[in-house]
């Protein structure tokens, strides 16, 4: 399969050491540990990027405006980490954008030795990241399942991507297997008190990294076009200022969960704002933006993978 244009180069890999060593001022091992390299690699990548002629006054790369970016959202909103793709313009699909920046975040935890708990939400922006990732070496860590994986009519979820990730890492994973949307709240306590369904919420609650993707409640809610809301539960979530959802828990304009019925009913681990482990919020697109800033500013998130559209859009925002 050929991988999208935004697939990092051995150029772009030089162009990220150099701005980290000559505009961030970090040394090589530092450099070694930000990009997951050796430090001879390093080394070598920030000899690459002056020998191209990439390094003269500023960064003469396309990466280079991108990084920029990284650098003022990481200020802006206190982020942990931030990704910034170039974007693929008008009429792409924003997620083939970011997917490749979203799966480098990943194999930096999937290459580390240790074994961790890596806990995904659905969508398609992170079903597209799984589509990127290069698997190498066995699999140490528990990949694990933040919602209910049960469609309405009793089917799998079309975009749930630990399975694709499991299977492409040779590795065991930890499913959610209860609805994403229980019909009752009884319902949904009898599911949640399950042993095996206690077991996994345990492990996902307490994850030692989480991806989840970012969506919208505007008309085009990836909640309503997949069914898990009706036109009219949607109709009282705006009511209440519903501005985005992160694994089916929906919350306001300032990133607060919303006080609903509709959210009573979420099968699986709600992400609490303020944590201190890494919480990447992997989304990008003009539909997006509110979500995602709502996420960022009510702790949801606390690291970011987007596109540069995005992100100007972002840091544009009162």
């Amino acid at each position: 399969m050929t991988r999208p244009e935004t697939d990092p180069t051995p150029q772009d890999d030089a162009a990220r050491a150099g701005w980290l060593y000559y505009v961030a001022g970090m040394t090589q091992d530092q450099i070694a540990t930000e990009l997951g390299v050796s430090r001879q690699r390093a080394q070598r990548l920030v000899s690459k990027a002056i020998s191209d002629g990439l390094i003269q006054v500023r960064l003469n790369h396309r990466i280079g405006a991108c990084m920029d970016l990284e650098q003022a959202l990481q200020h802006r909103f206190g982020l942990q980490r931030c990704r910034v793709a170039p974007g693929l313009g008008a009429g792409a699909d924003p997620a083939r954008a970011i997917a490749v920046a979203a799966a480098s975040e990943l194999e930096r935890y999937l290459r580390q030795p240790d074994p961790l708990t890596i806990a995904f939400g659905t969508g398609r922006a992170l079903r597209a990241m799984v589509e990127q990732f290069n698997p190498s070496g066995p699999c140490p860590h528990k990949i694990v399942s933040l919602l209910g994986n049960i469609a309405p009519d009793g089917s799998a979820t079309l975009y749930d991507v630990i399975s694709r990730i499991a299977e492409r890492l040779n590795a065991t994973y930890y499913p959610m297997p209860v609805p994403v949307i229980s019909d009752t709240a009884q319902e949904r306590e009898f599911f949640m008190h399950l042993r095996p369904v206690r077991n996994v919420y345990e492990l996902a609650r307490k994850a030692d990294v989480t991806f989840v993707g970012v969506g919208q409640m505007g008309a085009d809610a990836p909640l309503a076009l997949d069914g898990f809301v009706s036109a009219e539960v949607m109709a009282e979530l705006q009511e209440q200022g519903a501005t985005g959802e992160i694994a089916s828990w929906v919350y306001d304009a300032r990133g607060r969960y919303i006080d609903s019925p509709r959210n009573a009913l979420v099968g699986g681990v709600r992400v609490e704002p303020g944590q201190s482990q890494p919480v990447f919020g992997v989304a990008a697109g003009a539909s997006k933006i509110k979500a995602i800033y709502a996420a960022i500013q009510g702790r949801i998130i606390n690291c970011l993978v987007t596109d540069e559209p995005t992100a100007k859009a972002l840091l544009a925002q009162d």
